[in-house]
């Protein structure tokens, strides 16, 4: 199985570098309710594009690319990696929109074997039932692309040419607690475009670098033009893979990920501004203010789910949203 659905690769992209971030301060983000992933997902994700204005003329003919968090080979554990019901409400909701098709990408860190941890999520048989394409980004040739951000030391970025093929990349992540950087979202979801053949396991050199600063420089480069955050089950306490399930019941979504992860903090009851890869951003990619935010469906307060922290834990001091 692994063989057939690794194999079917999408056909050849004009070459696109993606890129998101408006340069207005304001940004629009869109919390839907969704109590269950038995839901109608798809429906859900149309509704937050037509609040945030994403039209049919800007996604037919498009090639889509969904980069889910797939983190650790544990089926049935919901709070762990993006919920493959979430991915295929998406991919539906992209052709329905009139997308050429869609791909869904990802290189897993923490785990050399990305088709393992697919497997064991259940998304490879999502996947394999919708005939959506599934590519390993550890595993595919790199091209080079200068460093835009300039945080950290590295100059040049080496990237999977699945992202090149793509015309609109969106991050699909999950809502975590996280270890080292307090959170990981939309944003830190991007650890997994860089390709292991290159960056090996667990991608130590960003560690190195320092997570929030390689955060900014990866983001900055490769720009996705939408996230949408499953916070449905989330997960509190020692994350990204030893915490705990937490319900939040959320669908978060938008253009702008330092706005969309900011949205995300909040709900989670976490000050965006003592984050800080978010509060670096706040003033290059968008403003992370509550008050240049606008939301759109559900009102932040009504949705609010204040995920635990662990106060051994450096990243998760001094962050609780008062």
């Amino acid at each position: 199985m692994r063989g057939a659905l690794g194999g079917i690769i999408a056909g050849t992209f004009p070459p696109m570098l993606a890129n998101c971030a408006r340069r207005n301060q304001h940004s629009e983000i869109f919390i839907a309710r969704v109590e269950s992933y038995a839901e109608d997902i798809a429906s859900v994700v149309l509704s937050g594009l037509r609040e945030l204005q994403v039209s049919v003329e800007e996604i037919r003919g498009k090639r889509i690319l969904l980069k889910p968090n797939l983190i650790e080979p544990r089926r049935g554990a919901e709070h762990i990696n993006t919920h493959p019901l979430v991915v295929r409400g998406i991919a539906d909701a992209f052709l329905r929109m009139g997308a050429r098709n869609i791909l869904v990408a990802e290189g897993t860190a923490h785990n050399r074997d990305t088709m393992l941890v697919l497997e064991e999520s259940g998304l490879a048989d999502v996947l394999r039932e919708d005939r959506i394409p599934f590519v390993d980004l550890n595993q595919e040739v790199g091209y080079s692309v200068k460093n835009a951000g300039g945080y950290t030391r590295i100059s040049t970025f080496t990237f999977p040419l699945a992202l090149r093929r793509a015309d609109w990349i969106v991050s699909v992540a999950k809502m975590k607690t996280h270890h080292w950087a307090g959170v990981t979202l939309s944003m830190k979801n991007l650890f997994g475009v860089m390709p292991g053949i290159y960056y090996g396991w667990p991608k130590n050199l960003f560690h190195w670098e320092g997570i929030d600063r390689s955060i900014l420089d990866i983001t900055s480069t490769v720009r996705p033009h939408f996230a949408i955050v499953d916070g449905v089950v989330g997960m509190e306490g020692d994350g990204p893979i030893m915490g705990d399930p937490r319900k939040a019941g959320v669908l978060v979504m938008g253009r702008n990920l330092p706005a969309m992860d900011a949205t995300c903090a909040r709900i989670m009851g976490i000050n965006p501004h003592k984050i800080h890869h978010l509060e670096s951003a706040s003033n290059r990619f968008g403003s992370i203010r509550d008050s240049d935010i606008l939301q759109r469906g559900e009102v932040l307060a009504s949705v609010r789910t204040d995920f635990a922290l662990v106060k051994e834990i450096g990243a998760h001091r001094g962050i609780r949203l008062s």
